[in-house]
């Protein structure tokens, strides 16, 4: 039942802003629809004194809010109301079959044969699964997707603005799915060479090490050997006959699970469940799952210190790293109280060695990070795995490092201070979860559910949580502590890996004496534990006056002014109960920085929180947050600085003190700085490894016409930064520019205004940012400018592409920028389509569009995707062929509604969240202009003509050529031209203009 996944929250969407006021949508009541036509109650639901299936075997006390149900064909399903967001329903199918069941001859299947079911089934004709969530407002990839593991397959759909014909409908078109795939020749002609493109877009180093990693970590059982990807072999020897097989042997309903949760009565969806699958029956026997084997170790091996297999892996590209396991079988258990209780002390101790693991690392260790955690995975084993990155060659100091602090927890109990500590910080978490069940996303809640059903445990509602674990605290000892971190570092086996860029370095049998001798204990590792109060620091300042207090010209929404120049944006609501975002902008952004800074931009954004802040280090700012919910994220944008976080009412002051004293107080400890350069100079080649990787270290630079703010730093400007150096660029910079705080959700607004005053409003005034820098715009590269080329070291089936286009920037914009939306929603879905059926490049190609709010300029469209290297003039003469026939020919209605409809539900159900409200109105406090067009986000999103969209591409897409850019590996060179290429060739428009 504790499966320590992370808390949940609503999503928003980074997308300019709503008709309705944040007041107006908490206070929106949702009638729930019924189903129009009659639907036979349900009759397999487990309830009275019936156990429900998941809690059979388990005292965990039941979650009364879902429904569950087991029918005799043995689908099992559970159903829960849920209205976050409104109208929405998320469904979720899980088929008890992954990787790990597929025969020798059958790698890759269970992960085909999802491809297939989504090509073509019993209701949706070939190619129209796309086009059909579309047309019923799912976002593919996003709202409709599916997953395939080691253990399971799981097709998702999240249904935006549910009407009872659209929910049935769906429920019959995934029941077709599931029950009668299309596996025909064609289908599979089409689709091998998709799944073959996905297998070729993750390869590279990093693919070869998490490969052998895990055929060495899981030696002997199906897992090692079992991607989900498959091979090539297998996927190109698949026959229309054997992907049958495979269906018939494994989707049948004594392997199914569905749930599902959304804005309708849970009857109602028993009831959908039964009408569609009750008739299911397996073709012939059922077929049990297969042994997946058990951890073991070599022959020979010393049983007090079972060291066994060690691989050690050259990779010149990527940094050091070095992972060790202590593996166990895993073992079907009783999901009990008691159970969880261990679980949970488990975790605590665990948690106590990370903390030692990061002080040490922090402190200028041998290692840069190192981790430790436990976890059962693929049904394949119970393992503790201990990773840590070596600063230098000297993996073997760093190994002792990392093992000393280990062997301490070993040897002494910790201190109760330090469990406490722990503990305080897992109480809150689970305290939050109940504060905020009220909010959490049916989304979630069935993913949760699948979750569950995968590790073979039960669900609990938050208040579980909260008693299992109260349980665990009032009780646990130091004693208890230490005997299971004893159990946590012992296994049946200890696998290692070692990965280096230099040969020779290691070898297999110098780590497994390493691992086989005993170091001492670092007793020093152990923290202070005395606690650390605000109340104990100095205060910001004086308390501000305030000077302006209003309406910002939105209900319920009110704009604060102090005499420091500090501006503030309250709207309290109680659309996410418990939960408090609170944001913080100031200063110039990129804008700030001359080219020669670059190194220390990206320094800033790792290092500047954690160099600390008046009396507060990186250890204190740990403490003095304990048990609190509080955070601190910092970011750069194009035109200023954010700190931000999510908090709640109690911690709100505590949580504005330290973004005020960061700008009062600023400290310049160099250890973070020294770290993060390190990290960076670790990683910098690994960059050359992929085409993604390429493109993350170069595309903003180049589209930024070279400008050093947005290169990448190397070797040599890392090697030049220092502490003194970033002390000099950030000191200033943190002392620019007035402030404006925005606090969004469930708090007082009378208190807030006072936290304010005293933290915000009681900085010093500010430096004002000089006219020069605030001229500072981005340029794009001129026209006519030649393919821009880059290679890589990676896989040499391996490219990726871009094309650009220059657009505009600014507040008077954004009714356009909406529209962009739009027709870059267009231009992706054809470019897919061309794509896929020219060149196999699965549902990599896309185009989005960046319209910066606060520049009058530098904003772009995109068009990107990953392919093999001949494909490179395909995918240029695709997207020419697409621009030109937008701006040419308007697009037809389908194809528009097909567009506009997912984009005006994931508008919609944004807007119920408060960090979607924050993204939207911030700014406003001083440029009033970002209110003018409110009113029209939601229509600027979903209403348009074809015209439109045709002039918007005239202006955008046909003024200039698009800006183009290919990686392709080292050694070859750029096909100017393929025959497939010609644009006379390429699909310019959608091949399916209408439904069937």
């Amino acid at each position: 039942m504790i499966r320590f996944s992370r808390a949940m929250r609503s999503s928003a969407l980074v997308l300019p802003f709503l008709l309705l006021t944040p007041q107006a949508v908490a206070q929106q009541t949702v009638s729930v629809p019924a189903i129009e036509t009659a639907l036979p109650a349900p009759q397999d639901l487990q309830t009275g004194n019936k156990t429900p299936w998941i809690y059979e075997g388990s005292d965990v006390p039941r979650d009364e809010e879902w429904l569950f149900g087991a029918m005799d064909n043995g689908l099992r399903y559970a159903t829960r109301e849920n209205g976050v967001p409104p109208g929405q329903v998320s469904i979720r199918i899980r088929i008890d079959a992954g990787s790990i069941h597929e025969e020798d001859n059958e790698r890759g299947f269970a992960h085909l044969l999802e491809h297939l079911s989504f090509r073509e089934s019993k209701y949706l004709a070939q190619g129209e699964a796309i086009p059909t969530w579309q047309r019923l407002g799912a976002s593919f990839g996003s709202d409709t997707n599916a997953e395939t593991s080691p253990t399971h397959t799981v097709y998702k759909l999240d249904l935006p603005d549910a009407s009872p014909a659209a929910l049935e409908e769906s429920f019959k078109l995934l029941a077709g799915m599931m029950r009668e795939p299309v596996l025909s020749t064609e289908n599979l002609a089409a689709e091998v060479p998709i799944v073959l493109a996905e297998k070729r877009e993750r390869g590279g180093p990093g693919m070869r090490v998490a490969e052998q990693s895990r055929a060495n970590l899981f030696a002997g059982q199906r897992l090692a050997e079992r991607l989900p990807i498959g091979t090539e072999a297998t996927l190109k020897g698949a026959t229309a006959e054997a992907m049958q097989a495979f269906h018939d042997r494994w989707y049948r309903p004594e392997n199914t699970v569905i749930s599902v949760a959304g804005d309708f009565d849970p009857i109602i969806f028993a009831s959908l469940v039964e009408k569609y699958f009750s008739d299911w029956e397996g073709k012939g026997p059922l077929t049990p799952a297969p042994d997946f084997g058990d951890p073991v170790a070599p022959a020979g091996a010393d049983p007090a210190n079972p060291v066994g297999e060690t691989l050690v892996m050259v990779e010149p590209d990527l940094p050091r790293s070095f992972t060790y396991a202590y593996l166990r079988p895993w073992r079907l258990v009783d999901d009990t109280i008691v159970y969880n209780q261990g679980r949970l002390a488990d975790q605590l101790a665990l948690a106590i060695i990370q903390r030692r693991l990061e002080s040490r690392a922090r402190a200028g260790g041998s290692f840069l990070y190192a981790s430790v955690e436990q976890d059962k995975v693929s049904r394949s084993a119970d393992l503790t795995l201990i990773s840590f990155a070596p600063i230098t060659d000297n993996w073997q100091a760093a190994l002792v490092d990392v093992r000393a602090i280990i062997a301490d927890a070993l040897a002494t109990a910790p201190s109760q201070d330090e469990i406490d500590r722990e503990a305080e910080q897992y109480e809150t978490i689970f305290a939050s979860l109940v504060e905020q069940r009220a909010v959490m996303p049916g989304s979630g809640l069935a993913d949760e559910l699948i979750g569950a059903v995968d590790i073979r445990e039960a669900v609990a509602a938050p208040e579980t949580f909260v008693d299992v674990f109260k349980g665990v605290k009032d009780n646990v000892t130091p004693q208890e502590i230490l005997e299971r971190t004893r159990r946590l570092f012992a296994g049946d086996v200890i696998r290692s890996t070692y990965v280096t860029p230099v040969a020779g370095e290691a070898s297999e049998a110098a780590i497994q004496l390493a691992l086989k001798t005993s170091v001492e204990p670092n007793t020093g590792a152990r923290l202070a534990s005395k606690p650390i109060s605000f109340e104990e620091l100095a205060p910001v300042g004086r308390p501000g006056e305030l000077v302006s207090l209003g309406s910002l010209g939105l209900q319920g929404v009110t704009r604060v002014e102090f005499a420091n120049g500090t501006t503030a944006i309250l709207s309290p609501t109680q659309a996410e109960p418990g939960r408090v975002s609170v944001r913080l902008n100031f200063g110039a952004g990129y804008r700030a920085f001359g080219e020669e800074d670059g190194a220390y931009i990206a320094l800033g954004e790792a290092a500047l929180i954690s160099s600390g802040q008046g009396t507060l280090g990186q250890e204190e700012l740990d403490r003095i947050s304990n048990g609190r919910v509080m955070g601190f994220d910092f970011g750069i944008d194009s035109s200023q600085f954010t700190f931000s976080a999510q908090t709640r009412e109690a911690d709100l002051e505590d949580q504005l003190y330290l973004f005020a004293n960061k700008l009062a107080e600023p400290r310049w400890d160099p250890n973070p700085v020294i770290r993060s350069k390190a990290a960076q100079q670790l990683a910098y080649e690994s960059y050359a490894t992929s085409p993604g990787g390429v493109l993350s270290r170069d595309l903003e630079y180049l589209l930024r016409n070279k400008d050093g703010r947005f290169k990448t730093a190397d070797a040599q400007d890392l090697a030049a930064a220092t502490p003194e150096g970033f002390r000099k660029v950030w000191e200033p910079i943190l002392a620019q520019g007035k402030v404006e705080v925005l606090i969004f959700g469930d708090f007082n607004e009378t208190d807030a205004i006072s936290m304010l005053s005293r933290t915000i409003g009681a900085i010093p005034p500010r430096t004002s940012i000089a006219a020069e820098v605030l001229a500072r715009v981005p340029e794009f590269p001129a026209a006519g400018t030649a393919t821009v080329v880059r290679t890589h070291r990676g896989d040499a089936n391996q490219a990726a592409v871009v094309m650009a286009w220059p657009t505009g920037g600014g507040v008077n914009g954004l009714p356009e920028s909406r529209q962009l939306e739009i027709l870059t929603s267009l231009f992706t879905n054809r470019l897919i389509d061309a794509m896929r059926e020219r060149a196999g490049a699965s549902y990599s190609p896309q185009v989005v569009t960046n319209w910066p709010v606060d520049l009058d300029a530098g904003g772009r469209i995109t068009a990107f995707a990953q392919l093999k290297p001949e494909d490179v003039p395909v995918f240029f003469a695709a997207a020419d062929a697409i621009a030109k026939d937008l701006a040419v020919n308007p697009p037809s209605a389908d194809e528009l509604a097909r567009t506009t409809e997912p984009l005006k539900q994931l508008v919609s159900r944004s807007m119920t969240g408060n960090l979607f409200w924050l993204y939207q109105i911030e700014g406003s406090s001083r440029d009033p202009r970002r209110l003018y067009h409110l009113q029209t986000i939601l229509t600027d999103y979903s209403v348009t003509t074809p015209e439109r969209m045709q002039a918007l591409a005239q202006k955008y897409l046909n003024a200039r050529p698009g800006w183009r850019m290919a990686i392709i590996p080292e050694g070859q060179t750029l096909a100017t031209s393929a025959e497939d290429a010609s644009p006379a060739r390429i699909r310019a428009v959608p091949p399916r203009e209408t439904g069937r």
